[in-house]
């Protein structure tokens, strides 16, 4: 699967927001956000002022939420496809989805700093979920779930360093994670109210609709 290798800083310039990609570096004054108006767009002609449409608009929202949560479009479209067959709101059931991913739930436990790195974390079978080796990244968590650092992982320098410093994500209320023990658990499947990320997901589902 093609994923984007160029530098993260450029995808949050295009959308005029933080995407939180870059873990620490984005909360340092190092991050092109600190201290100063939205930079402008990545390009020759990103300064330029263009009137931006309703599709663009949505695409815009598309484009940010899959960027946000490292997916790429074909996977992005089975959630929206997912979302539409569940009862309920599908734009909210689509944020649920992207949520129970388990590398966005190593992200919010605070075991990874990025979701890029909980991606690494995962991949590199550094984890169990109840008992078992999990290496997908897009393996969807449900309630009661409980993710560990398997035995002969808690040793490396990353995770003793782990158990020492404080994550600058807020643990969401929906999970828990003890730092000791590094052991997790999904309380509970995550409502819109506690996805903190600034979507308009009625846009996506809005295009996807059309």
């Amino acid at each position: 699967m093609a994923r984007y290798r160029e530098a993260k800083c450029k995808l949050c310039r295009r959308e005029g927001e933080k995407l939180f990609l870059k873990g620490d570096r984005c909360y340092s004054e190092k991050c092109p956000f600190a201290g100063k108006q939205a930079p402008v767009a990545p390009g020759q002609h990103g300064a330029a002022r263009k009137k931006v449409s309703e599709y663009g608009l949505q695409l815009r929202e598309k484009q940010k939420t899959k960027r946000i949560y490292g997916v790429q479009e074909g996977q992005f479209r089975k959630y929206y496809e997912m979302a539409d067959r569940m009862k309920g709101v599908t734009g909210e059931n689509m944020l649920s989805l992207l949520e129970r991913r388990l590398d966005n739930v190593v992200y919010r436990m605070g075991i990874a700093a990025s979701r890029t790195l909980a991606r690494q974390l995962v991949s590199h079978a550094h984890l169990s979920v109840n008992g078992k080796t999990v290496t997908i990244p897009s393996y969807i968590v449900k309630a009661g779930d409980v993710i560990v650092v398997k035995e002969n992982r808690k040793g490396n320098k990353y995770f003793t360093a782990l158990k020492e410093t404080k994550a600058n994500n807020a643990l969401v209320k929906w999970v828990e994670f003890d730092r000791e023990k590094l052991e997790g658990k999904v309380l509970a499947l995550p409502a819109r109210e506690d996805i903190d990320s600034q979507i308009a997901e009625h846009m996506i589902v809005e295009l996807y609709s059309k």
